[in-house]
Order: C-alpha cells, then structure tokens, then sequence
C-alpha cells in the first residue's frame, strides 16, 4: 500500500508546467494591457486605469473558468458540443441581424450591460468542442469523403459568416484549426492536399476579389510597408519603429513612445510591439518561450490522451494557440498581411481570454485523467 503511495505521488495529478506556464503569461498580459493601455485609456476614459481593471476582471474570471475546467471531466463536452455549436451559430447569424456593434467598418461584437460578445472567438472553440466529438464518435469518418462532408459543411458555414463582418483573421485561425485537427485523427494525404489547396484559393480570391477595399490594401501595404506609412501601413510602421527602439534589452517598463497615442490601440493586436519596445528582444524571447513550453505540454498531453476526443481537443487547443502566436508576430512584424489577431493570454479583450483560459483548464483536466489511468496501471501493477 505504502508503495503504491509513493508511486502515485510521483506521477502528480495535473500537469504543473502547463498550469504556471498559463498563470505567468495571464498576469504578463495584465501589466502589458495596462502599460500598453495608460495614456490611450486616459484619452477614452480620463482614467488611466479603465483596460487594466477590465483585464483584471477578466483574468480573475477566466481562471475561473480554468479551475472549473480543470474539475470538470472533459468527456462533458462531448455531450454539450450540439448545444455549444448550434449556440455557436446563432451569435454569428445574430451579429449581423442589426444587434451587432460595428466598429472601424466591422461588425463583429453584441455588447450589453458594458461588456461585449464575439462570436467569432467563441466559434473557434465550438468548433474544436464539436469537430472533437464528431470525429472521436468514429474514428473511420477522416477517412472517406461522405464522412468529412459534415465538418468540411461546418467550416465553410461558419467561416462565411465570420468573413460577413468581416474577420479574415478569425476564419484563417479557424481554418487553421480544423485541419490541424483532421491531421491528428488520421486525414489521408489526397484529401490534406485538396483542402489545403482550397484554403489557399480560398485566401487568394478573399485577397483579389476585394480591389479596392481594405483586405487588398492590406496585402499590397504589406509587401511594401513604408511606401504608404501614413495610410494603409501605419500600424505596421509604428509596430516595427516600437520593436526597433527596443533593441536587445528595451527602454523600461512603462517607457514606450509609440503607445503615447502614436500606435492607435497598442493594447490588443499590436501588444507585442509595445512589449518589445519596453522589454527589447529579451522580454520577446522569454514570452516566446512560454508559448514554447505551454505548446509542447499541449502536445505532450494530446500523445498521451485516454481516448481519442481527448486527443483531438488537446491538438484543438495547440493548433489554436500556435496559429494566434505565429498570426500575430507576423503582423507585428510585417512578415504577413496586417490583420487583427490577439495574442493568447495577453492581447487585451475578455472573450479571447476566458476561451484560452478555459481551454488550458480543459488540457489540464485531460492530463489528469492521463495520470488516473497511469496510476491505476501502476496500482495494479505493483498490487
């Protein structure tokens, strides 16, 4: 009995370097927003505390929703994905009905009682939630055509809606996670072709199709930034100004120029520009490496997963964080097309970090059904 004990022990019951890897990137998204955010919510509010004390709320309640996910068997969501889904769905038809809010041209937020809700964030874990429980229900279904048909009929669904308000970013993001997702549960080489080529279609007539409007000035802006840095390239010439002035170590914490209302709303998407230049290469590096860590314990508990729909959420939640990562440094840096994307657990905006929060709770929570079944072998082993 003793034994059994000890070995028990030394397993664990959750993956640690995942749960602090997740609290040190939340509470450097708390002092970045507010640091980011000072002089623009002066400007908005007349307070300089106005983003940072909804980010702290927000961070309080998402690890709300961490701890709750974290206790809560995973095999739940199986049986809410209809529910959350359809739920999904009806936001992202909702938003366009008239009750959406349209800001800069686009229409993506419902908000009410002084908080807002975007569909399009919640769509990407609805559709890791509901792609998870299709395919796990039978394994053989990534492997035929009639059994992809479903979640390939979802995907354009939803992201035909989410490019309706228009968010190119949400339903490249979403693209990116449904077929990381088909990768993991086995999709056959012929069909990753055919639709990896259909997105890229699918991106290049969403570019083309639109001359004259933002999404093709945003392309040409990006091959050539500083040819139009008063228009279309702003944001992307103040972000590479930030990042250069910080250098290797940066100018201090709370030092930044550009977020002195020359970079407009520094706080969300372009975050890490401000990062950089306060914190230099260095501070970039170290928050690189945290993504690094909590991506690589997402990857290991995808491996060692139970069952199949725990695999596939785990791999859900990986591809998701991994693409907002890379998304967002290319904007920042100019090395892709200037959309907005938030960078996880540290963009400012409360729907994109209850989301991530909740999904680290739910990789958690499969991790520790991972330990339960390696220690009841152990167990019986050693019995």
């Amino acid at each position: 009995m003793d034994k059994k004990r000890l070995l028990t022990k030394r397993i664990g019951n959750l993956d640690f370097p995942l749960l602090v890897t997740t609290i040190i990137l939340v509470v450097i998204g708390v002092v970045a927003v507010f640091s980011a955010s000072y002089y623009s919510s002066i400007s908005e509010s007349g307070s300089p505390y106005g983003f940072v004390l909804k980010q702290g709320l927000f961070a309080v309640i998402g690890m709300g929703f961490l701890v709750l996910a974290s206790k809560m068997n995973y095999h739940v969501w199986r049986s809410f994905s209809p529910v959350i889904l359809i739920g999904s769905f009806f936001l992202l038809c909702l938003v366009l009905t008239g009750v959406g809010t349209t800001v800069n041209g686009a229409t993506r937020w419902i908000r009410f009682f002084g908080f807002s809700i975007m569909p399009g964030e919640i769509s990407k874990f609805s559709m890791i939630i509901a792609v998870g429980a299709y395919l796990s229900a039978n394994p053989k279904r990534v492997k035929s055509f009639k059994g992809l048909l479903p979640v390939a009929i979802l995907l354009a669904a939803a992201c035909g809606l989410i490019m309706m308000q228009p968010n190119f970013s949400v339903a490249a993001t979403l693209a990116v996670i449904v077929m990381g997702m088909l990768i993991v549960a086995g999709l056959k080489t012929a069909y990753l072709v055919g639709g990896g080529g259909i997105l890229a279609a699918g991106v290049l007539f969403a570019i083309l199709g639109d001359r004259g409007g933002y999404r093709f000035a945003r392309f040409t802006s990006f091959l050539h930034p500083f040819k139009d840095a008063s228009g279309d390239s702003f944001q992307v010439v103040q972000s590479l100004m930030a990042l250069g002035s910080g250098g290797f170590g940066g100018v201090g914490i709370g030092k930044s120029v550009q977020k002195t209302m020359y970079l407009p709303e520094p706080h969300n998407d372009f975050i890490m520009a401000i990062i950089g230049e306060e914190v230099g290469f260095v501070g970039i590096a170290i928050i690189l490496a945290l993504y690094v860590i909590f991506i690589w314990r997402g990857v290991i508990i995808a491996i060692n997963a139970p069952d199949l729909f725990g695999t596939l959420i785990a791999s859900g939640v990986v591809a998701m964080v991994s693409a907002q990562v890379i998304f967002n440094l290319g904007v920042v840096t100019s090395s892709l097309p200037a959309t907005g994307v938030a960078l996880p657990f540290i963009s400012y905006g409360g729907n994109a970090l209850i989301i991530f929060t909740t999904c680290a709770g739910i990789l958690l929570n499969i991790s520790k059904k991972r330990t339960i079944e390696r220690n009841y072998v152990v167990e019986k082993y050693v019995g």
